[in-house]
Formats: structure tokens, C-alpha cells, sequence
């Protein structure tokens, strides 16, 4: 038994990602595309889409291009999508690292993935430097300055790019980030253009994000429902990202006042503050519209609570690193406590017991899930794969 999305298909972009995603710049050039929430400094969609113009010609004059691998370590910050965006121009691959690894473990994803360069902030040079060195990366940037390490800004000196690279966008990867597993290392998570563009568009009667909407970027880049959601997904959208380098309650409940967020995704024990912290009663909270909670189950009475407190639906979605993320949401209007909605546009379901036998309705087993937002793959892990997505495309 395959369960198909209620919601209307989409067209599947075929496209590279980058202008994609800025494809409402040149219209919004004046708007803030994004905002640095702990100072309030501002980046308009014409400052960024030209910053990373100027970061794909440095990476080119260095002779970095198509499938050249750029390992970024950094919080949320704005030019974190300068980074990214720069990156992909030139046909290069994103792998994005977890800040608060080792260096023991950086350098186990910067060999494994085949980084030629690191950049990351001040804060985290000694472990970056280190991990660089045993893993043969070429050079090491630094938002800012730190020693040992080459200042970001000597990327945007050179002539910016004209265009982009030419990509295969159902084959060539633009993000690699890694998936911690229940089990063993880590795995580079192969996305292409294509992945990445298609979950974009699937969010359309989902996701339902609204022209110029507020968010608070408060969930990490470096993870795929970050990447994708907060960063990707609100610049596609001609939204605003008002970003947190990390997590504070305070902080969070204050750029929700000042700056009239929208929409908040979380995670579940952000809403568990949401429905129980006293300091939520400081703060006028009128303008959140929906909370949208993933990466980890989030209970009914919670959800419910939650909801009652701050005046707005708080639902839940459900996706994996391996499909870029999304594949169920709850759609406006279709709050069920409990429920992580519906399958996204151009989306198939199964759910199957050990042996691979469809079962019904109200039965527990294993989801199946097939559609654009498949990951091409585990990088370097060929029986990983193949244990994963199934000759018939279904990731298990």
C-alpha cells in the first residue's frame, strides 16, 4: 500500500541551486534578507546576493570549482549563506561541520569528504587549525581574524563571478553534510542541486511561507533542517533570517518581540519552554503565526499546551539528512496534536513490517519514503546505500 501526498504536485526544478534560491533578489535588492539577532546589523538580498558574487570569484581566482569540497565550521551568522552560496556558484560542495566537534572529529570528516578548505570564526581556531593540518586541507579561513588562518574578506577581493557554474543538478552535490547515524562514524550525506531545489519547491502547500515573513534562525546551519529551512528556504521565499549563533531563551523570546517574527521552527524542548518557562510571560509574542517543531518527536499534551500559551498552532514535521530535509508536514489549518501531518508534494509512503510487507492502516513498522528529495547517496559507502535506498528508489 503506497501513500501518495493529498497535497497538489509540483514542478521539480532542474536547475543549480544558487539562483534559485536568490530568485526574487533582484526584485527585494533594498529588503533585509537577513539580520544578526545578537547586534541587530542588517543584510539586505542585494548585499548578499552581490557578497557572494565576490566570494565565487576568490574561490575561482584560487582555482577552486566543480566538485571541489569547502568544509564550513561556523554558528549562524549572516555571511554563513555568503559562504554557502559562494561555494555552490563555482560548482563546489558544501560540507558543513558540527562547531562543538573535536578536532579529533573534524578531521574524520575533512578527510572523509576531501576538503581542500576550512573556514570557520575565531572561537574555534586552535581545533580547526589542528584538524586541518592532520587532514591535508590547503588553507584555513576565518570569519574575522585569528592566527594561522587567512581572513575571510581576502575572498571578496577578487573580480565577482559572472553567472555560474554549469552543473548536472540530479548528480552534482552542492551540500554534504554528515549524518551522526545510531551506529558507527558519521556519514557524508550526498545532496545534490536537485535535492535541495526540489525540497524548496515541495514545501509550497506545506510549508505555505508567506511573502517578506520574519523567522528566527536560531536552529544550526550546519544541520540540514537549519540549511534548509532557515537559510535556503527563507531567501527562496522572500523572507527575512534573523540568525542566533546559539541558543539563549531570553534572546530568543526578545527577537521575537523586536523584530515581529512570523514563524519559529524549533526543536521539541524549545516548545517544552514555550509551554512552561516563566520568562515567556515577559514577552509579547502576538506576531508568531505557527511553530513548527522537528528532528525529534513532540508529544500531543505538549504540542497542545504550547499552543494555548502563545496563542498560535504549533505542529510538527518529520524528514531526515537523507532527504533534505522534509517529507511530512502539517499543512495550515490541519493542527492534530501528535501528528506530523501529511506527505509533502511529489512524495510516496510505505510503512512495512521486517520483511518488507505493506501494512495498513493503524499497524506499526518501518517508514519507506520515495521522492526527488532522496539523497543520491553515502559518500564513500557503497553497501550503506545500498542498504538504505532500494533498487525501486524507496530509503528505508
Amino acid at each position: 500500500m503506497i501513500f501518495s501526498s493529498p497535497l497538489p504536485d509540483v514542478d521539480i526544478p532542474d536547475v543549480h541551486l544558487t539562483p534559485l534560491v536568490f530568485r526574487r533578489a533582484d526584485d527585494l535588492a533594498d529588503e533585509v534578507a537577513v539580520i544578526d539577532g545578537p547586534s541587530g546589523r542588517t543584510v539586505t538580498y542585494g548585499q548578499l546576493r552581490d557578497s557572494v558574487a565576490l566570494m565565487a570569484g576568490g574561490l575561482a581566482a584560487r582555482g577552486f570549482g566543480k566538485g571541489d569540497v569547502f568544509a564550513i565550521m561556523a554558528p549562524n551568522i549572516p555571511e554563513y549563506a555568503t559562504a554557502f552560496h559562494g561555494v555552490a556558484s563555482v560548482g563546489g560542495i558544501n560540507t558543513t561541520i558540527n562547531p562543538t566537534y573535536t578536532a579529533e572529529e573534524i578531521e574524520f570528516q575533512l578527510r572523509d569528504s576531501g576538503a581542500r578548505f576550512l573556514l570557520t570564526i575565531p572561537m574555534f581556531i586552535e581545533q580547526a587549525t589542528e584538524a586541518a593540518g592532520a587532514a591535508g586541507v590547503e588553507e584555513v579561513f576565518v570569519f574575522g581574524e585569528a592566527p594561522g588562518a587567512t581572513p575571510f574578506a581576502a575572498l571578496l577581493k577578487a573580480d565577482p563571478l559572472a553567472g555560474f557554474a554549469e552543473v548536472d543538478s540530479r548528480e552534482d552535490l552542492v551540500a554534504l553534510p554528515y549524518s551522526s547515524g545510531t551506529t558507527g562514524l558519521p556519514k557524508g550525506v550526498m545532496l545534490t542541486h536537485q535535492n535541495l531545489a526540489a525540497n524548496l519547491a515541495q514545501g509550497e502547500h506545506a510549508l505555505e511561507m508567506e511573502d517578506r515573513e520574519v523567522i528566527v534562525a536560531v536552529l544550526p546551519f550546519f544541520h540540514i533542517y537549519g540549511m534548509e529551512i532557515l537559510m535556503n528556504g527563507v531567501l527562496y521565499n522572500g523572507g527575512t533570517a534573523v540568525t542566533m549563533p546559539r541558543f539563549d531563551l531570553e534572546e530568543f523570546l526578545r527577537i521575537i518581540q523586536e523584530h515581529r517574527v512570523t514563524r519559529a521552527y524549533v526543536v521539541p524542548p524549545i516548545v517544552l519552554a514555550l509551554a512552561k518557562h516563566p520568562l515567556v510571560d515577559q514577552f509579547d509574542l502576538s506576531s508568531l503565526r505557527t511553530v513548527f517543531s522537528g528532528a525529534a518527536p513532540l508529544g500531543a499534551e505538549l504540542a497542545a499546551e504550547a499552543s494555548a500559551r502563545i496563542g498560535c498552532e504549533v505542529v510538527q514535521g518529520y524528514g531526515l539528512t537523507e532527504t533534505s530535509p522534509v517529507t511530512h508536514a502539517t499543512p495550515p489549518g490541519q493542527f492534530r496534536p501528535g501528528s506530523i501531518g501529511v506527505a509533502i508534494s511529489n512524495t510516496e509512503c510505505r510503512v512495512v513490517d521486517p520483511d518488507g510487507n505493506d501494512l495498513g492502516v493503524g499497524e506499526d513498522g518501518e517508514i519507506w519514503i520515495r521522492g526527488p528529495q532522496v539523497m543520491k547517496g553515502y559518500l564513500n559507502n557503497p553497501g550503506a546505500t545500498a542498504a538504505t535506498v532500494d533498487e525501486d528508489g524507496w530509503l528505508h
